[in-house]
């Protein structure tokens, strides 16, 4: 494995680390974050597509790769949701151990992932380890009756969200379409619920998200995404570090999108809170390795 190949599958880590910590800075309302980072999705894979000279798939590989974005762009906009509630140091790990939860299941029930009893056996434990590891980034020492009741509403709405994720990942496998060719109609469907969900507000009173600058500004966060995205499409080809490495090393977001939050958003931990986030960060990306490499 060449030094190349390593640093194209940290990009994940800069870029998914980075964005949830840069749309809270930026603000706004969750509707102007996921028009934003639509928005900014869509030039970066727009520019991509031009570059590579790349064809619009066509038929129902365009429309499972459309389903794809919306699925991404639904879930994302409940965990801007969740940030507002509990911040982001505490739902994006929460998040992505569903993510790997739902992932891992699909592969075990959808792919025949995990053959044997003895790899379902060590890949049940390593999930385990996820819900552990999570529930540990999210403890608090002092204990308050009203974060109690929004961290419960937001893991709630989390879980909702990993439909979105779920959707996100297995659409474009129902067709087989490979990542370059999907990134575009991926962010076309992203946009559609970014356009939709901010006519819809405005129908209903509120401000319209298109006609706000907050909304624009957002568009700097989509980058981030993008990167993140195209640099884990590249990562995970056979020449490169392929699916399982490229995925593990993707996964090392959680600890920047993490500690970002704690660090640059104020979300303040106690020493002993901090001590307890980075043991349950270290679980989730241990497991995450291991439900990959059975």
């Amino acid at each position: 494995m060449n030094t190349v190949a390593i640093l194209i599958g940290l990009g994940p880590l800069i870029g998914w680390g980075l964005f949830p910590t840069i749309a809270s800075k930026i603000g706004g309302r969750p509707v102007n974050q996921i028009l934003g980072t639509a928005l900014g999705t869509f030039i970066f894979a727009l520019a991509v597509f031009l570059f590579k000279g790349l064809s619009m798939p066509t038929g129902m590989d365009l429309t499972f790769a459309i389903i794809s974005g919306i699925g991404w762009a639904s879930a994302q906009l409940i965990t801007f949701r969740s940030f507002t509630m509990v911040g982001s140091s505490r739902a994006m790990p929460i998040t992505t151990a569903f993510q790997l939860l739902g992932a891992s299941l699909w592969g075990v029930i959808a792919l025949g992932n995990w053959p044997g009893t003895n790899a379902k056996i060590i890949g049940g434990l390593a999930l385990v380890l996820i819900i552990v590891g999570a529930s540990m980034t999210v403890w608090s020492e002092h204990k308050d009756a009203s974060n109690s009741k929004k961290l419960r509403e937001a893991v709630v709405l989390l879980a909702i969200g990993e439909i979105g994720y779920w959707a996100y990942s297995a659409a474009p496998q129902a067709t087989h379409i490979d990542g370059m060719h999907a990134f575009l109609p991926q962010a076309i469907g992203m946009l559609i619920v970014g356009v939709v969900y901010s006519i819809f507000l405005a129908i209903k009173g509120e401000k319209l998200a298109l006609a706000e600058g907050v909304s624009y500004r957002q568009i700097f966060s989509g980058f981030f995404f993008a990167f993140a995205a195209l640099t884990y499409l590249i990562s995970t080809q056979p020449n490169m570090n392929g699916l399982a490495t490229g995925f593990i090393l993707s996964q090392t977001s959680v600890v920047l999108a993490t500690l970002t939050g704690i660090w640059f958003l104020g979300q303040k931990k106690t020493r002993r809170e901090m001590q307890i986030t980075v043991l349950g960060l270290v679980l989730i990306l241990v497991a995450a390795t291991v439900t990959v490499l059975i």
